[in-house]
C-alpha cells in the first residue's frame, strides 16, 4: 500500500505560498491605511483630491523604480535575503507615516514606502518560479494576489477602527510592526527546494520538474542588467511590459479612491467605509482565488497554458466593463456591487497574468522580468492617478470609472497581439538574433 500523500497545507511549497500571501496583505494594509485614512488627513492637513492624487503618484513612481531595481537585486542575492531585508524597511517605513505633518512629510513616506516595497513581487514570483510546477502556477499566484485583497478587506476595519480610537497613526504603526514579525517567519521558513532541510524527495522533483533554466549562471551585476537588454529583443518582453504599462492603474484606482469616493459622493461614515469598503476586496480575493484555481483546473485538464492564460485574461478584463455605472446609479449599495464585480475581474485577469513572466523566462530571471514589467505597470498607474485626481476635481468621479474598464481591455489586447503564443523561450544568441530580425 502506497502512503498516503500529504493535505496540500502540509507541503512546503503551498506552505511557502501562503506566507507570501500574508507579507502581500502586510504590504497592502500599508498602503491602503492612506486610503482609509484619506478624508482625516485631507481634513487635518488641508490636502485637494490633486494633492492625494500626488500623493498616489509619488507612491507608485517610487514603486515602480522599486520594482526595476528589487528585481535585479532578488536575482542577484537571491530571494530569501532579499524579501527579509525589503520587508524590513517598508516596515520602518510604514512606520513613518505616524511622524508626518503634512504633504511633505506623507509624501516622503509614501516614496520610502513604494521604494522598499517593491521588492514584493519580484521576489514573490520568483519563489513560485523556484517552487511550482507549471500546471500549478496560476494557483499560486492566485494565493498570492489573494494578500491584495485580503490587505485591502482587512485594512479599512482595521485602520478604520484604530483612526477612530488611537488616532490615524496607529493605522501606520500596527502594519509596520506586523512586517517585522513577519521577517522572523519567513528566514526560518524558506529555502530554495534543492536544499530545503525538510522536504521530500517528491515534492523536490515536482519542484524542479518545469523549471525554465538557462545553461550559464546568473553573473555578475553587470551581465544580470545587460541580460535586461537582451529580453527586449523579444516581442514577449514587449507584451509584458505595454500590457502591464496600460492596464495596472486600474487595481490601484479602486484601491486608492474607493473609500474616498464612498465617503465623499455616498455619504459613508468612517466607520461605514471601514466595513463596507472591504466587500468589494472580498471579491478581489474571490476572483484571485477563482482565477487561478479554474487556471490549474484547465492545464490540469489538458487545456494549453497559452489558451488557460489568455482565456481568462480576457475574461477578467471584460468583467470590468461593469465598473462603468458606479457613478451614475442612484443605489449606493448597487454602486458597491458593481465595483466589487469590476475588481473580481481584475483579479482573475491577474490571476493567470502574472504567471506569464515564470512560464516564458528562466528562474534565474523571473525577478528581472517580472520587476521590470511590474515597474512599467506601477509606472503607467502612477500617471493614471494624477490624472485621475485632476479629472475628478474638475469633471467628477463617471468618467475615471469608464477609464478603469478601458485601460484593462487594452491590456488585454497587449497580451494577444504580442505575446502569440504562451511558452519558454529558446534563450540561445541564434534565437535571440531571429527574434530581432522579425
Amino acid at each position: 500500500m502506497s502512503p498516503a500523500q500529504p493535505k496540500w497545507w502540509q507541503q512546503r511549497r503551498w506552505q511557502i505560498a501562503v506566507l507570501l500571501m500574508l507579507v502581500t496583505a502586510v504590504g497592502s494594509i500599508d498602503r491602503q491605511a492612506m486610503s482609509v485614512t484619506a478624508a482625516t488627513l485631507k481634513s487635518g492637513f488641508a490636502l485637494s483630491n490633486t494633492d492625494y492624487g500626488l500623493l498616489g503618484s509619488g507612491f507608485l513612481m517610487a514603486y515602480a523604480l522599486g520594482q526595476l531595481l528589487s528585481g535585479i537585486v532578488v536575482d542577484r542575492v537571491g530571494t530569501r535575503r532579499a524579501l527579509a531585508w525589503a520587508v524590513i524597511l517598508w516596515s520602518f517605513a510604514a512606520i513613518g507615516h505616524a511622524a508626518s505633518a503634512g504633504f511633505a512629510g506623507l509624501l516622503l513616506a509614501r516614496v520610502l514606502l513604494g521604494v522598499t516595497e517593491g521588492a514584493n513581487f519580484p521576489a514573490a514570483f520568483k519563489a513560485i518560479a523556484e517552487w511550482f510546477p507549471r500546471a500549478e502556477r496560476s494557483m499560486a499566484t492566485g494565493l498570492v494576489v489573494a494578500g491584495t485583497g485580503l490587505g485591502l478587506i482587512l485594512a479599512p476595519p482595521l485602520a478604520g477602527t484604530l483612526t477612530h480610537y488611537f488616532g490615524w497613526q496607529a493605522a501606520f504603526l500596527v502594519p509596520g510592526v506586523a512586517g517585522l514579525l513577519w521577517v522572523g517567519v519567513w528566514w526560518r521558513r524558506y529555502h530554495l527546494p534543492e536544499n530545503h532541510p525538510q522536504i521530500s524527495s517528491a515534492e523536490r522533483e515536482l519542484a524542479l520538474r518545469d523549471r525554465v533554466s538557462v545553461a550559464a549562471g546568473t553573473g555578475g551585476l553587470a551581465q544580470q542588467i545587460a541580460m535586461l537588454g537582451h529580453y527586449f529583443r523579444f516581442r514577449q518582453t514587449w507584451g509584458l511590459v505595454l500590457s502591464r504599462f496600460i492596464g495596472d492603474g486600474a487595481f490601484y484606482f479602486f484601491a486608492f479612491w474607493l473609500p474616498l469616493y464612498l465617503q465623499s459622493e455616498r455619504g459613508f461614515t468612517l466607520l461605514n467605509v471601514a466595513f463596507a469598503a472591504a466587500l468589494p476586496f472580498v471579491c478581489a480575493d474571490l476572483g484571485s482565488l477563482s482565477g487561478g484555481w479554474l487556471g490549474q483546473k484547465l492545464i490540469r485538464r489538458g487545456v494549453s497554458v497559452d489558451r488557460s492564460r489568455k482565456s481568462l485574461i480576457w475574461a477578467g478584463c471584460l468583467t470590468t466593463l461593469c465598473a462603468w455605472p458606479v457613478a451614475t446609479v442612484s443605489s449606493a449599495p448597487v454602486a458597491l456591487l458593481l465595483a466589487a464585480v469590476a475588481i473580481f475581474g481584475i483579479q482573475v485577469k491577474t490571476s493567470s497574468l502574472f504567471p506569464l513572466a515564470a512560464d516564458i523566462y528562466p528562474a534565474e530571471h523571473v525577478a528581472k522580468i517580472w520587476g521590470l514589467s511590474g515597474a512599467a505597470g506601477a509606472f503607467g498607474a502612477a500617471l493614471f492617478q494624477s490624472v485621475f485626481g485632476v479629472l475628478i476635481d474638475k469633471t467628477g468621479y463617471n468618467v475615471v470609472f469608464v477609464l478603469s474598464s478601458l485601460i484593462c481591455i487594452a491590456q488585454a489586447l497587449m497580451i494577444s497581439l504580442f505575446i502569440r503564443r504562451v511558452e519558454p523561450l529558446e534563450l540561445s544568441p541564434a534565437a535571440a538574433d531571429k527574434a530581432k530580425a522579425h
